[in-house]
């Protein structure tokens, strides 16, 4: 694939999602600016009014992951936009995404068609159109502003500081079901598991662990309903739980490494790099691994991963444990706090 090159895929019935892509890169933090440039520019006076609010606006720290229905959320939805302008927000989209990052994330979209067959008569109206893009601030190559993309089971925020995107936390991914038994609208989503990565290098990381390691990792006989930390702003380390990486030996140390990475990949290559940088600049063998719940697949279980600068939560416990909720949470300035500070106080210097 060329660079730049637009590439296609159809997932439902009137919905064409589009992404950007480099070959084998991240598309540049430029490059993001000018996809929320193009999209705002899309938009009308009015839409676009209801979509970008100042930088500092108590709206940007404004976050949930539950349906539409139970939190009142700004900007336009989807179903609201032409088709142009849907492409432009689904290539602002793509640009904080790596491709697998992109099709996990519209996977879950998708996922709210089989909710609509599953449930009817439910209490919430399913509809892959009901997710939002909201900037904050002006896109600039140099500038700082951020944006958000957000829905059920999805909450992605991105902080870009003097041209750089120096943080992408909250990254909430959920997935309902979390395997599809049935329900499912096309031949792809058949006994799909959307975000089985950070179900299965969970499992075998703590399968992995001898008899004496389990009783350090494993915390509780159940597990919590849901995340511990919820949509909590501003977000505090947890108590440390669980087995310190430093317990671990080097190949469970590597299956570590590949449940942070399950995370990480969902970003493009540069905010993967980022997120990794500041791993690898602190002790990597105070990292806590913690489970709770039974190990076998199946049954209800939770983990987490926190290190000194960050935290993954990992829930797979309603429907019948068959509901997930994940996040990474960035304790050294979810919302690029720290850095937006760091970078005024510079300025004013």
């Amino acid at each position: 694939m060329l660079p730049g090159q637009v590439w296609y895929r159809k997932f439902a019935v009137g919905l064409v999602f589009f992404a950007v892509f480099s070959n084998q890169a991240s598309v540049a933090e430029e490059s993001m600016s000018v996809a929320a440039t193009n999209y705002l520019s899309a938009l009308s006076v009015d839409d676009r009014e209801q979509s970008v609010f100042s930088l500092d606006d108590e709206e940007r720290l404004n976050w949930h992951f539950v349906p539409h229905e139970m939190f009142p959320r700004s900007g336009i939805l989807l179903k609201q936009l032409n088709p142009q302008q849907r492409e432009f927000a689904q290539t602002l989209l793509a640009s904080g995404l790596s491709e697998r990052g992109y099709l996990t994330v519209t996977s879950i979209i998708q996922l709210e068609r089989v909710l609509n067959a599953l449930e009817p008569d439910g209490p919430f109206v399913r509809d892959y159109e009901n997710y939002r893009v909201s900037v904050f601030g002006t896109p600039e190559s140099e500038g700082s502003w951020g944006w958000r993309f957000e829905g059920h089971h999805l909450s992605l925020h991105f902080t870009i500081v003097a041209g750089e995107v120096t943080v992408s936390s909250p990254t909430f991914l959920g997935s309902n079901p979390a395997e599809v038994r049935s329900g499912a609208q096309t031949e792809q989503q058949q006994n799909q598991r959307v975000l089985a990565a950070r179900e299965d290098s969970g499992r075998s990381l703590v399968t992995a662990l001898s008899d004496l390691q389990r009783t350090r990792a494993i915390t509780s006989d159940t597990a919590p309903r849901d995340i511990v930390t919820g949509a909590q702003y501003p977000i505090d380390p947890l108590t440390p739980a669980g087995i310190r990486a430093g317990e671990l030996n080097d190949s469970q140390q590597q299956l570590l490494r590949d449940v942070i990475d399950a995370y990480t990949a969902t970003m493009s290559a540069a905010i993967a790099e980022k997120r990794w940088s500041k791993i690898r600049e602190q002790d990597f063998g105070d990292i806590h691994f913690a489970w709770s719940g039974p190990v076998e697949r199946g049954e209800a279980h939770y983990y987490r991963v926190q290190g000194e600068s960050f935290l993954i939560e990992y829930d797979n416990v309603q429907n019948g444990a068959n509901h997930v909720h994940s996040v990474w949470r960035d304790f050294e300035g979810d919302f690029g706090a720290d850095a937006l500070r760091d970078h005024y106080d510079a300025v004013a210097h």
